[in-house]
């Protein structure tokens, strides 16, 4: 009888373990990029492309007319810039990107998939990273360094990432949900 007990006991353990572990993973992939009180003790980070790229609030770049209509993220080839437009009531909101080497072709995709924090395949710890499409067998997607900077990458290794600012990435993580459309233009 003790001998059944315990291989019931370690059963449930492993359950219970395995319960735990993927609700940690689920609210990792949702959890904000850092608490409040972390980021306001954060050390700006040196001046990167995306953050030289930030257009001033009062005069904020036009989103593309070429871009579509409705709720979507706008992604611009040739000024390296996102806009994420909202509804009629919202002011877009623009900010520059660092592109990945491999290139999304122009088109429409969905947002399909997410995750909080992973490491990305230059081997660097990413957060908030929003994949829409895949091309030449890479995942394709938004994401932003947990170091804060943004150096072009190395042009000798097939990446997706499309980088940005980590406030612009928590931005991106709280408009662009599963399904949320993507334009892609030249």
């Amino acid at each position: 009888m003790a001998r059944s007990s315990s291989g019931i006991v370690a059963g449930l353990t492993a359950a219970a373990i395995a319960a735990v572990g993927f609700l940690g993973y689920q609210a990792s992939a949702t959890a904000p990029a850092r608490p409040p009180q972390a980021a306001a003790q954060e050390p700006a980070p040196a001046a990167s492309p995306a953050a030289a790229g930030r257009q001033d609030p009062a005069k904020p770049a036009p989103v593309p007319e070429s871009s579509g209509t409705g709720v979507r993220v706008v992604y611009s080839l040739g000024q390296k810039r996102v806009w994420l437009v909202g509804d009629a009531t919202q002011q877009p909101q623009s900010f520059a990107v660092v592109p990945s080497t491999v290139h999304p072709k122009p088109g429409t995709y969905i947002v399909g998939s997410r995750s909080g924090a992973v490491t990305g395949s230059d081997g660097v710890p990413i957060e908030h990273v929003v994949r829409f499409a895949t091309q030449e067998g890479v995942a394709v997607g938004f994401s932003a360094r947990v170091d804060g900077t943004t150096p072009e990458p190395d042009p000798n290794k097939k990446t997706g990432g499309i980088r940005m600012a980590r406030a612009d990435g928590d931005a991106m993580w709280a408009f662009a949900t599963i399904n949320s459309k993507v334009v892609v233009i030249p």
